[in-house]
């Protein structure tokens, strides 16, 4: 096993590196996922149920739509079973999060620990953090088993900062919504409110991180609207949709001293898309994927073929890298394809939101 861990062939699927060949690392990737001495139990069994070779089969990333969709099956397989066989027979920890259970019972990703650390490396350089004074931030996200708010303890203690956070359960509020009990949404919305206002009114806070159904709550609250334009500097969103007159009006309406950046994410995908630079406030926002490691295909639901530019379709997302091979994932989001920029692999996407319905059951977003 020493000898896997240190052949010099998997060096291209260092976490920390942008490959700049996509299809040798996408060869490589299938080598070391569909490898006896590199592949997860997951996806080394899994294999023998498909009726192609991944490694000899697929020869392009148009080729991920061989496999299934098994996004589902990380609902209840032990975690254990995701890790590359590569990593040793004493594998890093991996972090493990989920998703908040919108589509039923929630799906369970790892994040290995090369990853997870790259990751948080290309946070700090990106648009949120990169030129401003490190400041200490408050998450107004759901935090436990949920990545979007899970991962800053790393980043302040990588910028000697101090990260404040409050009680969210997204699984909850989408009961609350599905029962058609109101009353007692706006109660557990007040109560989230609270705990946001009393960290404001009682601490320095530079950055806010925030689901857009929080930040439209703290626009009707007119303390928050001011302690928000008093101290922060920006607020950081994402976890749900926003669309671009909301976006307008909460930046240039209750907002306009905040400098306001949004990510697209999802857990299945381990990497927010970036928000392309240059979006005026009330265009629709533009993101795009950190290619080919993350790969976006905008297709219609029906047909799966993708759609043509500046049409609307299902996302399917593709996720290829050392610690996690997730292909040819149908996400719940519906977004605009956009052509992506010079030098990325696959599209863009424009004004994500959900579908009204995924699997057969209805979407909830609730407030994540």
């Amino acid at each position: 096993m020493t000898g896997v861990l240190t052949d010099k062939r998997w060096a291209v699927l260092d976490p920390a590196v942008r490959p700049t060949d996509p299809g040798g690392y996408l060869r490589t990737a299938l080598e070391w996922h569909f490898g006896a001495d590199t592949g997860s139990r997951f996806w080394l069994e899994r294999a023998k149920t498909l009726d192609f070779d991944p490694i000899r089969d697929v020869r392009g990333y148009e080729d991920l739509t061989l496999f299934p969709n098994v996004v589902d099956e990380l609902r209840g397989i032990p975690v254990e079973d995701l890790i590359p066989r590569g990593y040793g027979p004493h594998p890093p920890a991996p972090k493990v999060f989920e998703t908040g259970g919108t589509t039923g019972a929630p799906k369970r990703v790892i994040l290995m620990p090369d990853w997870f650390e790259s990751s948080i490396d290309r946070m700090l350089a990106g648009p949120v953090f990169a030129g401003r004074e490190p400041g200490n931030i408050l998450i107004a996200t759901p935090t436990g088993p949920h990545k979007i708010g899970g991962q800053y303890d790393d980043v302040v203690k990588k910028q000697n900062t101090i990260k404040f956070s409050i009680d969210v359960d997204p699984r909850w509020v989408k009961k609350l919504i599905s029962r058609g009990e109101q009353d007692q949404l706006k109660s557990y919305v007040d109560h989230v409110l609270d705990q946001i206002e009393h960290v404001l009114e009682t601490q320095h806070v530079g950055l806010v991180v925030i689901t857009p159904p929080i930040l439209r709550a703290c626009a009707g609250r007119p303390r928050l609207v001011e302690l928000i334009n008093a101290k922060v500097d920006v607020v950081f969103w994402g976890g749900a949709h926003m669309t671009a007159d909301e976006r307008f009006e909460l930046s240039q309406v209750h907002f306009p001293q905040v400098r306001m950046v949004s990510r697209y994410n999802s857990a299945m995908i381990l990497e927010g898309a970036a928000e392309r630079t240059g979006t005026g406030a009330g265009d629709q926002v533009i993101y795009d994927p950190y290619t080919p490691v993350v790969m976006f295909r905008v297709v219609d639901p029906g047909t799966g073929e993708t759609v043509d530019y500046g049409r609307r379709g299902q996302v399917v997302m593709s996720h290829v890298s050392k610690g996690v091979f997730l292909p040819n994932n149908l996400e719940r989001d519906s977004a605009v394809r956009v052509r992506g920029p010079e030098g990325q692999f696959g599209d863009s996407v424009a004004d994500p939101r959900p579908v009204e319905k995924f699997g057969g059951e209805r979407v909830i977003e609730g407030i994540y």
